[in-house]
C-alpha cells in the first residue's frame, strides 16, 4: 500500500455550500429530518427511478450523510490503494462529497450518476471550488474505461442488479472498491438486500487486495490490479476467505430477514 493521502470531509464547508446554493429554498427542518424527509419524498413520488432522477431531498440526506463522517474510514482506505494522481471514478456520486475531498487531495476524479438535482448541485460545487472535472450522466451513456480505481461507496445496495454494476465498474477501471452492506431491519426501502457471498465471491475471484469490515455491517472491499505487496494481498485474501465463510452460514439467516422485509 502506498503511505494515505490527508483527506477530510469539512463539515462547515457542507453546511455552507448547501444554503449558499439553495438560498431562500434552504429548509433547515429537511436537514434535520434527512432521513424521514427522504423516505416521504420517495413514498409521494412513488417509483425509484423517477426518484433516483428527480429527488431534491438527496441534497439534504447526503449533506447529513456525508458530516456525519460515516465514509471516512472508506476514504483512508482508498487513499492506502493508490497515490495521488490516481484517476478515479467516483460511480453513484451523488452530491460527489467523497470525490470534491479526494480531488482536494490530489486525486484526479471524475464523477457518474443520473442527471438529477444532486449532480447539478455538484457541478455548481466544482466551479464554486474551482475543480474541473468530468461529471457523467448515466442515462447518456458509460464513462470510457482508463480509470486506475473505480468506486462506489453505498451505492451497490440501491441497484437492482449488484453483480451488473460490479462488472460495469471492472470494465472502467482497473481495480474495484465498494461497501456491501448486510441487510438490516427496519432499513430504507431504498436499500434492496444483497446477495452477500456472491458478491464476496465475486471480490474474491477478481484478486482481493483489501478487505475491512465497518459499522457492524459494512464491508468494504476492493479488489483487481494496484501497487499492493504480495503480503497484503494475502491478508486481504485470508480475511475475505473468513467473511464468505461467515457469510455462507449466515445466508439463511439473511435470506429470512429479506422475506420478513418484503412482506412488512
Amino acid at each position: 500500500m502506498t503511505a494515505p493521502a490527508a483527506v477530510s470531509i469539512d463539515e462547515a464547508r457542507e453546511f455552507s455550500e448547501l444554503r449558499a446554493y439553495l438560498g431562500g429554498s434552504y429548509d433547515h427542518g429537511r436537514l434535520e429530518a434527512w432521513e424521514e424527509q427522504l423516505d416521504r419524498e420517495l413514498e409521494r413520488i412513488g417509483d425509484e427511478d423517477s426518484f433516483y432522477r428527480s429527488s431534491e431531498g438527496y441534497l439534504y440526506n447526503l449533506t447529513a450523510f456525508a458530516v456525519s463522517q460515516t465514509k471516512l474510514p472508506y476514504l483512508r482506505d482508498l487513499t492506502a490503494l493508490v497515490a495521488p494522481g490516481a484517476r478515479l471514478l467516483d460511480y453513484g456520486c451523488g452530491i460527489g462529497s467523497d470525490g470534491l475531498a479526494l480531488a482536494e487531495a490530489g486525486y484526479t476524479v471524475a464523477f457518474a450518476d443520473f442527471d438529477n438535482p444532486s449532480t447539478r448541485y455538484l457541478r455548481w460545487r466544482l466551479e464554486r471550488r474551482g475543480i474541473s472535472a468530468h461529471v457523467y450522466d448515466l442515462d447518456a451513456g458509460p464513462p470510457p474505461p482508463g480509470f486506475d480505481l473505480a468506486y462506489a461507496f453505498d451505492v451497490i445496495e440501491h441497484v437492482r442488479d449488484p453483480l451488473a454494476t460490479i462488472a460495469e465498474l471492472e470494465r472502467l477501471a482497473g481495480a474495484v472498491l465498494v461497501n456491501l452492506l448486510e441487510p438490516e431491519a427496519g432499513d430504507t426501502p431504498l436499500h434492496h438486500p444483497l446477495d452477500l457471498p456472491a458478491l464476496l465471491a465475486r471480490a474474491a475471484a477478481g484478486g482481493p487486495l483489501h478487505y475491512r469490515r465497518y459499522w457492524q455491517r459494512s464491508h468494504l472491499v476492493a479488489w483487481g490490479a494496484a501497487p499492493v505487496t504480495g503480503w497484503r494481498r494475502r491478508r486481504a485474501r485470508a480475511r475475505l476467505a473468513l467473511v464468505r465463510q461467515r457469510a455462507r452460514r449466515c445466508g439463511r439467516d439473511w435470506v429470512s430477514l429479506r422475506r420478513r422485509r418484503r412482506t412488512t
